[in-house]
C-alpha cells in the first residue's frame, strides 16, 4: 500500500514520461524560465524607434508641404504600424525541458528532450530549426544562441538528453557547429578580458 502511494506521488509530482515532457498541466514546458534573450527590450525598443521616427517624418514632410489631412495621416499611421510588425523581435525563452520563441501575435515551443531535428535553414536569414515528437516547431536565428550562454546551454541540454533517448537522430553537425562557434566566442571574450587586465 505505501510502495503503490509512493510510486503515485511520485509520478504525479515529477510528471515523468512523454506527457509531462509534451506540456500537460503543471509539466516542465510550463516550468520556469531560465533564460532568456538578454538582448530583446533592446531590439524592440530599436524596431519602435524606427517606427515612430517613420510616423513623424511622414506627418512633418506632409504638414511642410500643406497636404496633412486625416487620411494621409491614417495612411502613415498604418504604414509605421507595419513597419513595426515587421521589425518586432521575436522573444527567445527557455527552461529546464523548453524552449519558446514567442513573435507578435503567438508563442511556439518545443520541448527540448523531446527533440527529433535540429537543422539549419539557409537563405538571407538564416535560422536554426527544432522539432519536436509532440509536432512542436519553432525557428531562431543562431546568433541569438550564441549572443546568449544561457539559451545555449538550456537548448544543448536538452539535445543530449533527447540523443540519450533516442528521440534525436539527426542535426549532430548543426549542433557541434553551433557548439565550436560558441568556443571561439568565448575564447575571444577571454583574451579579451586577459588583455584589458594586463595579464597576457
Amino acid at each position: 500500500m505505501e510502495s503503490e502511494r509512493s510510486d503515485s506521488d511520485n509520478g504525479g509530482a515529477g510528471g515523468s514520461g512523454a506527457e509531462g515532457r509534451a506540456g500537460a498541466p503543471g509539466g516542465p514546458l510550463r516550468s520556469p524560465v531560465l533564460a532568456e534573450d538578454h538582448r530583446w527590450v533592446r531590439d524592440l525598443w530599436a524596431a519602435a524607434f524606427c517606427a515612430l521616427n517613420l510616423f513623424a517624418l511622414l506627418h512633418v514632410v506632409d504638414l511642410c508641404s500643406g497636404e496633412l489631412g486625416a487620411a494621409r495621416s491614417a495612411l502613415w499611421t498604418a504604414l509605421a504600424l507595419t513597419l513595426f510588425v515587421v521589425l518586432f523581435p521575436p522573444r527567445v525563452t527557455a527552461g529546464r525541458h523548453w524552449f519558446a520563441v514567442r513573435g507578435l501575435f503567438r508563442e511556439r515551443r518545443v520541448s527540448t528532450d523531446l527533440l527529433t531535428q535540429v537543422a539549419r535553414r539557409e537563405g538571407v536569414a538564416q535560422r536554426i530549426v527544432l522539432r519536436d515528437a509532440c509536432g512542436g516547431r519553432v525557428e531562431v536565428d543562431p546568433v541569438t544562441l550564441t549572443g546568449n550562454p544561457l539559451l545555449w546551454h538550456e537548448l544543448a541540454l536538452g539535445a543530449r538528453r533527447a540523443r540519450a533517448n533516442g528521440s534525436l537522430t539527426t542535426g549532430d553537425g548543426v549542433l557541434q557547429g553551433l557548439a565550436d562557434r560558441m568556443g571561439r566566442i568565448e575564447a575571444d571574450t577571454a583574451r579579451a578580458v586577459f588583455e584589458a587586465s594586463g595579464l597576457r
